[in-house]
């Protein structure tokens, strides 16, 4: 690993071996300005991390430990938590206790309301939170609409693939007021590796390949957290269809959005107008021409977004087309995305915006 430089921030990720975790140190290998200098996990802790992964040097030469608070709190300033839902809310008291800023990749402070997320993941979870205050403090880490909120943050919830492509969607449309606020459809499909690194039938080789199949279709745990922002962004309480599906591929995201027009005389060409407007200053987001539609190919590999904005004159429906990579700027890319803010570094720093092609 180089020398550390004396302006760079130290990072810890906790959960490295997931694929959170490894994306998260691929894409910090090299960065000018962030450094990873911990490693925590669990079952992986006190291996060198050359063991656990000969393929990804980023680390190598570091050893993963247990996430004690005070260790990490020794040798780093942020910490990327990619654990699965429930297991950031136990170590990230502490952390922030200990002056650390907090950046949690999984759903534990996505929700401001406690109760809101015990709804939907005490189910699953079995978690007895007692940090309402805490979700309550977190920011909602989608760097598109809350940049300067993110900037300040002491700890940061970030969004999920799904719910990253689907609001980036939706964003200039909801606060322009421009389609109706009921009648909202997602259609959303993502490559296998959205479902995590742990084994699952449903991400078997045999089931999953030459297959498209949808899951969660009512009561998916996304929608809840797309509602929530959707409705912030219109200033009013908004309800939509969400229906999720799995592709046979790796990685990409395609979400395909659909609204009832306000004034059904607008174009594409006005719409995609609208869009650019909206994501000017947004590094990590490209809005197409009218006619050209995302591929997922597109953003491979990348911190992009790719949208695209058609309007069918027949119905009075808009259709928005985004593609995104599930791992990177729907996952890990918007971590460091994030932590760039926090560092008062420009967005993109250190992240790729190129694909790999074909």
């Amino acid at each position: 690993m180089p020398a550390q430089a004396t302006n760079q921030l130290r990072v810890a990720v906790v959960g490295a071996n997931g694929y959170g975790g490894l994306q998260t140190l691929r894409l910090l290998h090299g960065h000018p300005a962030l450094q990873v200098t911990f490693l925590a996990g669990d079952r992986s802790a006190g291996k060198p991390w050359s063991r656990i992964a000969p393929f990804l040097a980023a680390a190598s030469d570091l050893l993963v430990e247990r996430p004690d608070p005070d260790r990490i709190a020794s040798r780093a300033d942020l910490v990327v938590m990619s654990l699965p839902n429930g297991m950031a809310a136990r170590f990230t008291p502490a952390l922030l206790d200990r002056g650390l800023r907090v950046l949690d990749l999984s759903a534990d402070y996505r929700f401001t309301d406690l109760d809101a997320w015990r709804a939907i993941y005490g189910p699953i979870v079995h978690n007895d939170r007692n940090d309402g205050a805490l979700c309550r403090e977190a920011v909602y880490g989608l760097p598109e609409c809350c940049a300067d909120a993110i900037a300040t943050a002491r700890l940061v919830g970030c969004p999920g693939c799904y719910p990253t492509a689907s609001l980036l969607a939706l964003m200039p449309l909801l606060q322009k007021g421009l389609i109706e606020t009921d009648g909202i459809i997602i259609d959303a499909k993502s490559g296998t590796s959205g479902g995590g690194r742990e084994a699952k039938v449903n991400l078997l080789l045999a089931e999953a390949d030459e297959a498209v199949m949808p899951y969660g279709v009512t009561g998916h745990r996304h929608t809840g957290e797309i509602e929530l922002q959707a409705s912030r962004m219109a200033g009013q309480t908004i309800q939509l269809q969400f229906t999720p599906h799995l592709l046979p591929m790796v990685r990409g995201l395609l979400a395909t959005v659909y609204g009832r027009l306000r004034d059904p005389g607008l174009t594409a060409e006005d719409l995609t107008t609208v869009y650019e407007a909206a994501y000017r200053s947004a590094p990590c987001v490209t809005v197409l021409p009218s006619g050209t539609y995302p591929s997922t190919k597109w953003v491979r590999q990348t911190n992009k977004a790719m949208l695209s904005v058609a309007v069918d004159s027949r119905t009075g429906q808009v259709i928005v087309l985004s593609a995104i990579d599930n791992l990177i700027k729907g996952q890990a890319g918007q971590a460091v995305q994030c932590m760039n803010l926090m560092a008062g570094l420009p967005q993109d720093m250190g992240l790729p915006l190129l694909p790999f092609y074909p």
